[in-house]
Order: structure tokens, then C-alpha cells, then sequence
């Protein structure tokens, strides 16, 4: 069972930076797909970046070039760099791990992920 734990969030202004981590336990992150998403009050769970096990990325159209995946293995732990932020970026940003697909599957539907962390909630005000 994969524990994740999410940390990094809070209140900043529009153009400012963030960077969320997402620390895990009871396995390691290379052996999983990952992911951010996000939820917005009143909206579904969307995609922000999924990473497949060998590297491979995919970011959504609302956050490329602003946002950065990393992943260190060292310290099983993965982060979201943030940059730009934009009063629509506000929501809570979700981490998690699948074990589904293949080395190179990138996993972008919220079902196809097996563990989650509890959320961070990042507001950008203008």
C-alpha cells in the first residue's frame, strides 16, 4: 500500500511561483505511473501532468510551459514546480500512483491511478 503526502501549497498572488511535493511511502515512485491532478470547487478532477515510468510526459494544455514535473527516486518523492500561476490554476492539487499500462504508459484518467494523497490546496488571487 502506497502512502502519499502531499505539502507545498497555500496563498499566492497571480505571476508568483509554487512548488508542491509529494512524498511517498510504502513503495517507490519509479515503479509507478505519476501524476498531478487538480479540482477546482465545483469542478471534476482534471489532469495537470502524467509521467510514465520511463520519463515520458504529458502535460495539460492549461498548464504547458508553466508547470514542471521532477521526480527524484533518492528521496521517493516527486514535485510540481509551478510558475505564472493564474487566479484559474486555483484548486486542490492532487498526487498519485499507478500501477497500471506499461514502462512507457502515461496515465491521464484519474481512474487508472491506485493511490492518492489528501490534497493540497493552492489559491492564487489576482
Amino acid at each position: 500500500q502506497v502512502q502519499l503526502v502531499e505539502s507545498g501549497g497555500g496563498l499566492v498572488q497571480a505571476g508568483d511561483s509554487l512548488t508542491l511535493s509529494c512524498s511517498a511511502s510504502g513503495g517507490t515512485v519509479s515503479n509507478y505511473a505519476m501524476g498531478w491532478f487538480r479540482q477546482a470547487p465545483g469542478k471534476e478532477r482534471e489532469i495537470v501532468v502524467g509521467i510514465s515510468r520511463a520519463g515520458t510526459s504529458f502535460y495539460a494544455d492549461s498548464v504547458r510551459g508553466r508547470y514542471t514535473f521532477s521526480r527524484d527516486n533518492a528521496k521517493n518523492m516527486v514535485s510540481l514546480q509551478m510558475n505564472r500561476l493564474k487566479p484559474e490554476d486555483t484548486a486542490d492539487y492532487y498526487c498519485a500512483a499507478g500501477g497500471s499500462g506499461t514502462y512507457f504508459s502515461v496515465l491521464t484518467a484519474a481512474r487508472n491511478y491506485d493511490y492518492w494523497g489528501q490534497g493540497t490546496q493552492v489559491t492564487v488571487t489576482t
